[in-house]
């Protein structure tokens, strides 16, 4: 701020005043002028360091993340909530414990040793989650993570809306026409696992359709290679399904080899529907595949948006817990059964 003052010939008091904005009325708009020129000019940067000790606030922001910036649609989320702390003038910043407790426990002591204004618990994969142990005043947000007791008026957080995203991937197969509907998922005891197959269950009762157990495949894992297996077995039924839905993308990427390997064409001989909408495998297959959309990034940017107003003292725009909306992306991999359902 000397260098400042000494350049634009004032007092170190008078940069102080225009660099903090409160020179309206105490400064002549030309002399303000003059320091801001010459703040640019020696490209001055304020310690804000310092500046937190008087205002209590470090402009910081912390995230913990459980493997997600190693998973690439998952993160997304990181993006989202970086970009809107950003945009309000504040920085994100970021641990991921790779699964670790210890080095969780370990890097959320260090984020309240560097005084961050706030922090955000982030999961790779839509989870319930205990609470971490945190200061009483220190605003939390739990990003694709849920506690045990989801009405915690005091806890915000996010996940997607698993269900209304199963609803609307199983009745666009309905409504093409399609009644022996498969669903190839996986045997995880997650909340999405249990959520999806509820309401898979659910939007077929309620269109008066019984679910066949033979046209269940739970695999060991949700990766391209069980989705393979799994569609190759339920293709092989007697009366194999005309069409399948896919917990994820990545399954519904092996159920296109699967119907390949055994000359089905997609969607004339088999519809396919996956669940993520994720990039560079959902519009990289060929047909495109019809999915459902994970919209990690707005997940991350009301997670912050949270934040921001916890930080503020201002009313929350909405609840404080959301499910956020999985909308269906329609692609080219659903058309009507070659073989239309029996009416009766």
């Amino acid at each position: 701020m000397r260098d400042v003052a000494a350049r634009a010939r004032v007092s170190v008091s008078t940069v102080s005043l225009v660099l903090n904005g409160r020179d309206g009325g105490r400064v002549k708009p030309a002399i303000s002028k003059r320091v801001r020129r010459a703040a640019e000019e020696l490209e001055y940067a304020p310690n804000l360091v310092a500046r937190g000790l008087r205002t209590n606030q470090t402009h910081t922001i912390g995230l913990i993340s459980d493997r997600v910036a190693s998973t690439p649609f998952a993160g997304r989320m990181l993006a989202g909530a970086h970009d809107t702390a950003w945009e309000s003038g504040r920085l994100l910043l970021l641990v991921d414990s790779g699964g670790d407790a210890d080095v969780e426990r370990a890097a959320i002591r260090t984020l309240v040793q560097r005084n961050v204004d706030a922090l955000i618990y982030a999961s790779m994969y839509h989870r319930v989650v205990e609470l971490p142990t945190v200061p009483d005043d220190l605003p939390l947000v739990l990003l694709d993570a849920r506690p045990a007791d989801e009405e915690r008026p005091d806890v915000a957080w996010v996940v997607p809306d698993e269900a209304g995203g199963v609803r609307a991937a199983v009745t666009e197969l309905l409504e093409a026409g399609h009644r022996r509907i498969a669903y190839c998922t996986d045997a995880v005891d997650v909340p999405a696992v249990h959520e999806r197959m509820r309401s898979f269950e659910d939007t077929m009762a309620a269109a008066g359709v019984p679910v066949d157990p033979r046209y269940i495949a739970r695999m060991p894992d949700s990766n391209a290679a069980d989705g393979r297996e799994g569609a190759a077995r339920l293709l092989a039924l007697p009366e194999p399904p005309t069409a399948i839905f896919c917990f994820n993308d990545r399954m519904a990427m092996g159920a296109y080899r699967a119907a390949r390997e055994l000359g089905l064409r997609i969607p004339d001989d088999i519809s396919i529907v996956g669940f993520d909408d994720q990039e560079h495998v959902a519009d990289g297959l060929a047909p495109g595949l019809t999915t459902v959309a994970l919209l990690h990034y707005d997940m991350g940017v009301w997670a912050a948006r949270q934040v921001l107003s916890l930080l503020s003292g201002e009313e929350p725009d909405g609840p404080r817990q959301r499910r956020m909306p999985c909308p269906l992306v329609r692609r080219q991999s659903v058309a009507p059964p070659a073989i239309p359902a029996d009416p009766g």
